[in-house]
């Protein structure tokens, strides 16, 4: 098989979607892999790293006009839709749910479109989102915290305290990856740190392991609106796979917060759980609405390359590897994690939640493969 390597263009993206390891496996197996230009500079890596193990480094419309697989992290801008051809496989984050314009050019394109953040194991973990969750987890707790410095319109709140004084309330909403992840760090600055889901269970696994360092609480409208009253940062970390995220935070509740407080909206890649939040970008992070420093940064990871670049090809590879070795149809059929993946799939919309959405026809993926 062909796999083509494009460069990521969405503004400050430094990932790449594989690693000179990643291409000496495919290239050692007999496939080709194209690469564009400097696509893994962002990560701190050369072309020379990936030529020594065979990759062919070739032009933006050669990798998409020869390639039988394109790989990438995020999804296909507006100038890269052209660029796809029938039948072709699309291997990245797509995020569709709140991206009705996308989904459309992909489903004109009739490309098949497997994208990480559904790909799903028999124990309904996300293998493919959990890296970058990680990385957003920890990452929202630092975010946050520049946030709330006085020069970036927060409370000039120090989230540890210092002695005589309290420290900063962390508020978390949802306790699976990137919610305790973010409660990991939280912990370790030393702030007071509530964390809502929904799970009985979920709460009392980190009730267990964090004990009192940790408040957890069922999340219901009023444990939620009480929480945020009193909260320095709050992270939105709620993901439904496949769908939007649900908007767990209303303008009204927002007003209630305390003035110069902060809000990480995590799922913002999925449409966000707060009602004001919009996508914004690493060069212009934060805005403020209703007193409340926004920061909704949709791709997060990105400003953390090299981490986030090795981090996620541990987890995507394999399933790439299994595309090229296979081909997509005996993979899909042969991987029913792969198959959960598959959201579009020649001019069909393959996955439950993402036709939910979008208001569009659902077609099983067997009904099409077999």
């Amino acid at each position: 098989m062909i796999i083509g390597i494009p460069k990521e263009i969405k503004t400050d993206e430094g990932r790449v979607s594989i690693t000179p390891a990643g291409v000496h496996d495919l290239v050692s197996l007999g496939h080709e892999v194209l690469l564009e230009n400097e696509a893994g500079v962002g990560s701190g890596l050369a072309n020379l790293n990936y030529e020594e193990q065979g990759a062919k480094i070739a032009k933006r419309d050669e990798i998409f006009g020869r390639a039988e697989m394109i790989m990438k992290v995020k999804e296909p801008l507006p100038e890269e839709y052209a660029l796809l051809r029938e039948g072709q496989i699309l291997y990245t984050y797509l995020h569709l749910a709140p991206a009705k314009e996308l989904a459309l050019a992909l489903l004109e394109r009739k490309i098949i479109g497997i994208a990480y953040e559904t790909v799903q194991l028999r124990d309904k973990s996300l293998p493919l989102l959990i890296p970058m969750s990680e990385v957003a987890g920890r990452m929202s707790i630092h975010e946050g915290a520049k946030c709330l410095e006085g020069e970036n319109g927060g409370r000039g709140i120090l989230l540890g305290g210092v002695p005589g004084v309290d420290p900063g309330h962390v508020v978390i909403i949802g306790g699976g990856i990137v919610g305790s992840n973010a409660a990991k760090m939280a912990i370790g600055t030393g702030a007071t740190v509530t964390l809502l889901d929904t799970n009985l269970q979920r709460l009392r696994y980190l009730d267990d392991i964090y004990g009192a360092r940790l408040r957890t609480l069922m999340s219901n409208r009023i444990n939620l609106t009480e929480a945020l009253r009193t909260a320095d940062l709050v992270v939105g970390a709620v993901l439904i796979p496949g769908a939007k995220a649900p908007r767990l935070v209303s303008r009204e509740m927002l007003k209630r917060m305390q003035p110069g407080s902060v809000i990480v909206d995590v799922g913002i890649d999925q449409g966000g759980v707060f009602e004001t939040a919009r996508p914004t970008t690493h060069s212009d992070p934060i805005y403020e609405e209703e007193g409340v420093v926004h920061y909704c940064v949709a791709n997060m990871p990105g400003a953390l390359a090299r981490t986030s670049t090795f981090a996620l090809t541990n987890a995507t590879f394999p399933f790439a590897r299994e595309l090229a070795e296979k081909g997509y149809q005996k993979a899909l059929l042969e991987n029913p994690a792969l198959t959960l993946g598959l959201n579009l799939f020649k001019g069909h919309v393959t996955h439950p939640a993402v036709a939910e959405a979008l208001d569009l026809e659902y077609v099983s993926p067997e009904k099409l493969l077999n």
